[in-house]
């Protein structure tokens, strides 16, 4: 009797320490797994658009081509301009490089813009994006002052990349047509100063000092 009135206490007390959990972290309750689920489907769901968003833009960027091979350059460039401004790393990327190396854009200025863009909206890895840099630095040579060409490749010649040789070549180069010998100078000899890099970086930095001392 004494044991089942003891049962009795102690499930009565179990119930109410539960009841009173309950009270106390009811949000709690339902509002964690509802957040978790929510998340969840959020995650899906924003995975579901990015790749259908992907997917869209390779049809778009093989559909420039098509027009390129068909030369429809205007609507080619169109769509390429689309899939830049869609801030895609892949696809913005290629259809950047498609422009240039189809010469899709005339103005300078315009592509170097495009460039900017490019880098402002989207996350790229170090060599990837010192590739951007190079070639954005490479448009800029034949139009941009001595200050903004510096600002343009100081990313690259003062840090040690893959890209950094031919950005040395490239400022030596810029000087050199100016006919700024020392400067271009200054330049070409810190390519000699490098290691580990291809033979004929060091061939061609050589070539153009020589070039400088006969314009002496």
């Amino acid at each position: 009797m004494n044991e089942n009135i003891i049962e009795a206490k102690y499930n009565i007390t179990k119930k109410s320490k539960l009841e009173v959990f309950y009270n106390k972290y009811k949000l709690l309750i339902y509002i964690v797994p509802s957040i978790f689920l929510i998340l969840t489907f959020c995650l899906l769901f924003y995975g579901n658009v990015n790749e259908k968003k992907k997917i869209k833009l390779a049809e778009n960027y093989f559909e420039a081509k098509l027009y390129i091979q068909n030369n429809e350059n205007e609507k080619a460039n169109d769509i390429l301009k689309k899939i830049i401004f869609a801030n895609d790393n892949t696809y913005s990327t290629l259809a950047l490089f498609l422009v240039i190396n189809e010469n899709l854009v005339k103005d300078k200025t315009e592509l170097s813009n495009l460039f900017d863009h490019v880098l402002e909206n989207n996350n790229f890895k170090d060599e990837m994006k010192n590739l951007i840099l190079f070639k954005r630095a490479l448009i800029k040579s034949s139009f941009e002052n001595e200050l903004e060409m510096l600002k343009a490749i100081n990313p690259l010649t003062k840090s040690d990349n893959v890209w950094k040789p031919h950005a040395l070549l490239l400022m030596g180069d810029y000087f050199f047509s100016k006919n700024e010998f020392v400067k271009s100078k200054e330049f070409y000899t810190q390519i000699l100063l490098l290691k580990n890099i291809q033979e004929s970086f060091y061939y061609e930095a050589n070539s153009r000092l020589a070039l400088i001392e006969n314009e002496k």
